[in-house]
């Protein structure tokens, strides 16, 4: 695939642009496409894209052959369902407003028929405390009503040209840890790895903030398969804390540090600009 003006034109506008992401995800990057167009490899073969929340650069790119993947097996189930049927997902969509006891009647009871808990997982993302995806012990979604400021839950439009997107031939959707979803990656292929994390830690407590999203070993044994992809030839960029450390962990990979506003406090006023580091290897 080359990159062409029209990518960095669509960066510029991503609420706007079509397709894109119909569900919200902490940490999204869609706010850093502008940033991320600017280091975007020429030209690639395939895209990887290994934690895949809410697509956004999967969406930027439109890339004919892709493999998209997440751990999170409820995420990809609703990706697939969209892609093979988005109307079946809409005419359940189309009949909820954001109400808070509809929102926990469906956290508490989750829907077996695919396109009904795929619209179950879009109106609970929708309408859940800032797109927050979390489960306990019991892997059941536990994330409180969110008070949606409107109505519309997703377009109809935003849901079939996002279907469209999924559905060309060479885009593969996986449920697999990013060690097994990256095995295949070949020269010239592009891989985007933006972990989960978060950067609203006090003082030096990012160790102890993010063992439970995503653990050091994690943080670790995914630097070691950035730097051996791009070892291969692979155009490797990595969305992750900016945080020395973890920085470290890249050594030989070229350093942006981008700095935006934090949408994870619950309270505005608490919300602050926040950095973040966009490491590239070419």
């Amino acid at each position: 695939m080359l990159i062409d003006a029209e990518i960095g034109h669509r960066a510029s506008r991503p609420f706007s642009a079509e397709p894109r992401p119909f569900l919200r995800w902490a940490g999204s990057k869609r706010f850093l496409l502008p940033h991320i167009a600017v280091v975007l490899p020429k030209e690639f073969g395939t895209y990887y894209e290994p934690f895949l929340g809410s697509g956004s650069l999967f969406f930027l790119l439109l890339a004919d052959s892709a493999v998209l993947s997440d751990s999170c097996k409820d995420l990809i189930t609703t990706y697939r369902a969209v892609r093979d049927n988005p109307e079946q997902v809409m005419s359940h969509l189309r009949l909820w407003k954001p109400d808070r006891d509809l929102y926990y009647e469906i956290r508490e009871k989750r829907s077996s028929w695919r396109y009904r808990r795929a619209a179950e997982f879009i109106y609970l993302n929708k309408t859940c405390w800032n797109g927050l995806y979390r489960v306990n012990l019991e892997g059941k979604f536990n994330v409180p009503y969110g008070k949606p400021k409107t109505d519309n839950i997703v377009e109809g439009r935003e849901l079939f040209t996002a279907a469209k997107a999924l559905s060309r031939k060479g885009v593969k959707l996986l449920v697999a840890d990013f060690g097994e979803s990256l095995k295949d990656v070949e020269k010239n292929d592009f891989v985007y790895l933006d972990p989960p994390y978060v950067t609203g830690h006090n003082g030096n407590g990012f160790l102890e903030y993010n063992k439970n999203i995503f653990s050091w070993e994690d943080q670790v044994r995914l630097a070691d398969t950035a730097r051996r992809l791009a070892s291969r030839g692979a155009h490797v960029i990595v969305s992750n804390a900016n945080h020395a450390p973890v920085l470290k962990l890249y050594k030989g990979f070229k350093k942006k540090i981008i700095q935006r506003h934090s949408t994870l406090a619950s309270d505005l006023e608490k919300r602050r600009k926040i950095d973040e580091a966009l490491l590239f290897s070419t």
